[in-house]
């Protein structure tokens, strides 16, 4: 399935993909205050410079055969003991150049945006350090040519999202979200780890070319233990259930770290994973199945959510939990649906940059507000960011011709395609999901630019700078066109062909059975948000709500899970363990210390330094010894 051909690292330029940003974090975190005046500008060259490179290599890509769309760089040899060899390479296929985009232009994008929305911040220069950080160590992860070079960018991510979550550590509620991402990340990871160590053990290799050419030989049920426990680690860096709940709490970061994050980079590692590991999936049947139920569980899960949230940024939040869980659904379902899932993940870039972007600039404008019931009759004011949030809103909900509705609607047919109980439960998960897709992401629409004005009076909305705007502008490009592009004819399917495979159903088309009926959703969805949130008066104060909104406020009860499942007990334990070693182990040690410590200071007052003491003694212990003698003699 996967040719490759090598090429020489001297004349690549793939290396500089990922060294540029790299070079540039350093410079800004490293470089101190003298860089302040210019480091926001390196900050957004960097990740340009490597969208530019991208392009090169897209282009060299395009241009070869079928079977030699596939470069690997050599970078060097890692032998670290006898027996265990690893060679860290850059591989540079459909599948990697497709994340490259979309994580440098995407991000280049957010960059731009970014010069305006931190203008006034004094640690704006780290900000884009941290910034190009993350991308540094995307871009690791997706060209990698073995687990180990996508492991190390894997925890690259990890920590410089701890770090931009956590960017206004000054705010408890910021520096407790970056720890809770961190942790929760962690327990994925662990998945992650594990799964390469038995790679390992089974195949002795790292490499991707080695493990796939080696699994059709593998033992099932090593095969299902290694796709379960990659599937931990996507759940982990891709907000899905069960390691959903640090992503709405990750909305204390700045905003354009919510786009980055959400858009073009930590969230879609997942998906990629899955993607990348299409090999093992496709000969692990119970882990492909366990893919496909955590997508389906997940698309509701975070569309629930997104209907009962008044704090914009976290309806957005919930949003790409369910669309991640549209694109794991998709990668789940095999050769079906891998470019389905790929292509959706790529269009899901614009729009949901586009909504954050949109959401940070209503947030200029209104004093940092978020509360959608402190919005309302945004559009005359805002124009601009109306038009751009607006198309993106259209896009994500499937309005048909824009990008949504090429690529979701796409999913839920090739759900149903799946056939027998399972793919109509998926289909229909899905299908579902597209409704409520509609509804919430109309209500915030509705709630925001819509109604009557609901501000303080001392807040005085206008639209954004030029240097905000104009992001927002290519990406409402984006979510018009990006789906007809990538969709029109197979043309993505076909290009990422030699990476995941022909799809079994090229043919699968928007248009379908499938696709109307999604169609009559949306329409419902958008029609009962219309109902609620045009025709009634927003209240200032959320009503108190049904079981269920109060269910989806406290996002289902996923923190009160973890809480009475794992951290009560782990308290507890922790307790315990703390108590038997203050009283078991120290007490036992104290009380043997304690032990000697009297018998010796009791014992110090024989030694008096008294001569007439010791010629006692000695006078007694004659005494005894003869008595002893005189004893044994009779």
């Amino acid at each position: 399935m996967l040719t490759t051909h090598a090429a020489s690292g001297v004349f690549s330029v793939t290396w500089l993909i990922i060294a540029i940003p790299l070079a540039s974090a350093a410079v800004l975190i490293l470089g101190g205050r003298r860089t302040d005046r210019w480091g926001h500008l390196l900050g957004v060259a960097a990740p340009l410079a490597s969208f530019v490179l991208g392009l090169v290599e897209f282009a060299t890509l395009v241009g070869k055969p079928e079977v030699e769309r596939s470069i690997d760089n050599h970078v060097f040899g890692w032998t670290i003991v006898e027996g265990f060899h690893a060679d860290i390479g850059l591989q540079v296929d459909a599948l990697s150049i497709s994340f490259v985009l979309l994580i440098t232009g995407v991000g280049s994008l957010i960059h731009i945006y970014s010069i305006g929305y931190m203008a006034h911040d004094p640690k704006r220069r780290l900000f884009f350090g941290y910034f190009n950080l993350f991308v540094a160590a995307m871009l690791l992860l997706v060209l990698g040519d073995n687990y180990l070079a996508l492991y190390i960018g894997w925890e690259g991510v990890g920590l410089a999202s701890y770090l931009l979550i956590g960017f206004w550590s000054y705010k408890p509620s910021a520096a407790t979200a970056a720890k809770k991402a961190f942790v929760v990340n962690r327990v994925g990871d662990f998945g992650l780890s594990v799964a390469i160590m038995v790679m390992f053990a089974t195949f002795g290799t790292f490499s991707f070319t080695g493990v796939f050419s080696a699994v059709h030989g593998a033992d099932p049920a090593t095969l299902n233990a290694i796709g379960l426990l990659l599937l931990l680690g996507a759940c982990g860096k891709s907000a899905q259930v069960p390691l959903q709940s640090w992503l709405l709490d990750a909305m204390e970061g700045p905003t354009p770290v919510s786009a980055l994050i959400h858009a073009a980079t930590m969230v879609t590692a997942g998906v990629y994973l899955v993607a990348r590991s299409a090999p093992i999936f496709d000969l692990a049947p119970t882990a492909q199945l366990a893919v496909t139920v955590v997508g389906a569980v997940t698309l509701l899960f975070g569309a629930i959510i997104g209907c009962a949230k008044d704090d914009i940024k976290k309806a957005l939040a919930a949003s790409t939990m369910s669309q991640i869980g549209y694109m794991i659904l998709a990668v789940g379902l095999g050769p079906a649906g891998y470019a389905f899932g790929i292509a959706h993940l790529l269009t899901h870039g614009f729009f949901k940059a586009g909504l954050f972007l949109g959401a940070g600039s209503v947030m200029h404008a209104t004093k940092d507000e978020v509360d959608m019931r402190r919005f309302g009759g945004l559009a005359k004011p805002m124009p601009l960011t109306f038009a751009t949030f607006g198309l993106a809103y259209l896009a994500i909900i499937g309005f048909p011709g824009l990008s949504g509705w090429f690529t979701k609607d796409a999913i839920i047919d090739a759900a149903y395609h799946k056939g027998g109980t399972s793919g109509f439960v998926l289909g229909s998960a899905a299908l579902i999901g597209a409704g409520i897709t509609a509804f919430y992401m109309s209500r915030v629409v509705f709630m925001t630019f819509l109604g009557r004005p609901r501000w303080e009076a001392d807040v005085h909305p206008h639209e954004s700078p030029k240097v905000m705007t104009w992001p927002m502008i290519l990406l409402a490009v984006g979510s018009i066109g990006a789906g007809y592009v990538l969709m029109l004819g197979g043309r993505f399917a076909n290009f990422l062909a030699p990476v995941v495979g022909h799809s079994e159903e090229p043919s699968v088309q928007p248009a379908s059975t499938a696709g109307l009926v999604t169609l009559a959703a949306m329409v419902v969805g958008v029609g009962i948000a219309a109902l609620m949130y045009l025709r009634r008066p927003v209240p200032a104060v959320a009503p108190a709500g049904s079981f269920a909104t109060v269910a989806a406020r406290r996002d289902l009860y996923g923190d009160a899970f973890n809480e009475s499942v794992f951290m009560r007990p782990g308290q507890y334990l922790t307790r315990l363990l703390v108590f038997f070693d203050n009283r078991v182990v120290d007490g036992a040690v104290n009380g043997i210390a304690a032990f000697f410590g009297g018998f010796s200071g009791r014992l110090r007052y024989v030694q008096t330094g008294f001569v007439r003491s010791y010629a006692l003694s000695m006078l007694g212990g004659v005494a005894i010894l003869v008595a002893a003698l005189l004893m044994v003699r009779g």
